[in-house]
């Protein structure tokens, strides 16, 4: 064999050797491909039947101290079970249902046509800011729950809060927010949040309502920052999710993260008053708007120019029938927005023509106004009482205690 054919047999050889690694390569490439998807259902129908298991009476603790362990190794996308998952660029969807958070996205620019408005101009600099965004009417979701309506929900519990107020939240599940059965009717509970407000920790609160939310599934969560002026936009943000997701809910209390509540006294309360469009709390009529401006409610003439703001309840906490809520929503999309959430409701209940009713059993200012008076922490009093504003965390608790123990009163108070 001359040099010449010892050429050609090396250039096969070298062709073949390259056809062969091009090929295996391909093949590779195929089964990784025909992996992925399966490596993924499987991780969701791990994740998802971990976070069904958290919730269930007599779960393995085993099996809970794995799925904390997996939180914290687990990416964005993993924190929770897959029905649990929202992200901004996501649809949130309730099995197959059509029923759908249908905001996205965000896409809210500054109004740059008030800065030339002497009105405006003359503004205080939380007021100009509220204004500029104001026509930013919903966001994103990032903590869902659409499942919390499914079924037979008679009461549905819910109550605001913000992200460092985890305390709160905590006391509220061991006491009065707890979810149950009561004579055949079921009782549901959900905290409302914004995104944290503080910019140097806003990662880390994040953090810990995503774990706090993989626990206990009772999150609802919107991509808007948490504040006093967005305390509407936690109103509309809810009173739309509750007409997208829950057709069948019959009634709402809705409040703060800082009262006392009596379900018992709500069902007893209920039996009695089950007439249409109810809507019931510790009504103001013919509040003034506050022009002080060292006021946490100040309001500037250039925002409201009435005498009087309409009927409205207090928000410490209030309760409503189910399908009034779904009409409210309809309404608050008309209306431009206003920095006091509980006026704004009170201005949709204006345009429904429905007049909230004043309850002697909500007190949202506290059994009497004298904060240290000893009527104050009397268990006997709100023992009587719907709703009670406010308490801390270990107030709250201890009442609660006192309040469904044998607790004998000389005299029974006659509310409800």
């Amino acid at each position: 064999m001359n040099n010449r054919d010892r050429w050609k047999v090396y250039k096969r050889v070298g062709v073949m050797f390259f056809l062969a690694v091009v090929a295996l390569t391909v093949i590779q490439r195929g089964s990784i491909n025909m992996g992925a998807p399966f490596q993924i259902e499987r991780q969701a129908r791990t994740d998802t039947s971990e976070g069904g298991e958290l919730g269930a009476a007599g779960e393995d603790k085993s099996d809970l101290n794995l799925g904390i362990k997996g939180f914290w190794k687990a990416s964005k996308h993993q924190l929770m079970p897959k029905n649990r998952i929202t992200t901004q660029k996501s649809r949130i969807t309730e099995d197959s249902s059509p029923r759908t958070w249908d905001v996205t996205y965000t896409n809210c620019s500054i109004n740059l046509n008030l800065s030339s408005q002497n009105w405006f101009n003359s503004l205080e600099e939380n007021f100009k800011q509220f204004m500029l965004y104001r026509h930013c009417r919903y966001f994103p979701m990032l903590l869902n729950h659409p499942e919390k309506c499914t079924g037979d929900t008679y009461l549905l519990m819910i109550i605001k809060s913000v992200a460092t107020q985890h305390d709160r939240r905590e006391v509220i599940r061991k006491t009065w927010g707890k979810e149950q059965v009561i004579d055949g009717k079921r009782v549901k509970t959900l905290f409302l949040l914004g995104k944290p407000s503080s910019v140097a920790e806003r990662a880390n609160h994040q953090k810990l309502v995503e774990y706090e939310d993989y626990i206990y599934g009772d999150i609802l969560q919107w991509d808007f920052l948490d504040s006093f002026f967005n305390l509407t936009l936690k109103e509309t943000h809810f009173l739309k999710w509750f007409h997208t997701y829950c057709p069948s809910v019959r009634y709402v209390f809705k409040g703060d993260d800082d009262v006392f509540v009596s379900v018992d006294n709500i069902f007893e309360f209920l039996e009695g008053n089950q007439a249409k469009n109810l809507f019931v709390g510790d009504v103001m009529v013919k509040a003034q708007p506050i022009r002080k401006k060292e006021n946490k409610y100040y309001i500037p003439l250039a925002l409201y120019n009435k005498t009087h703001y309409p009927p409205y309840a207090g928000g410490g906490g209030f309760l409503m029938d189910g399908n009034l809520a779904r009409r409210l929503y309809l309404v608050a999309d008309t209306l431009e927005l206003y920095p006091i959430d509980d006026v704004f409701l009170g201005m949709c209940l204006e345009v429904l023509q429905v007049t909230p009713i004043k309850h002697n059993a909500f007190k949202t200012f506290g059994l009497v106004k004298n904060k240290s008076s000893k009527l104050n922490r009397e268990p006997c009093f709100f023992k009587s009482m719907i709703v009670v504003h406010k308490l801390l965390p270990s107030d709250l608790m201890h009442m609660w205690h006192m309040v469904n123990s044998d607790l004998v009163c000389s005299q029974k108070v006659e509310i409800l």
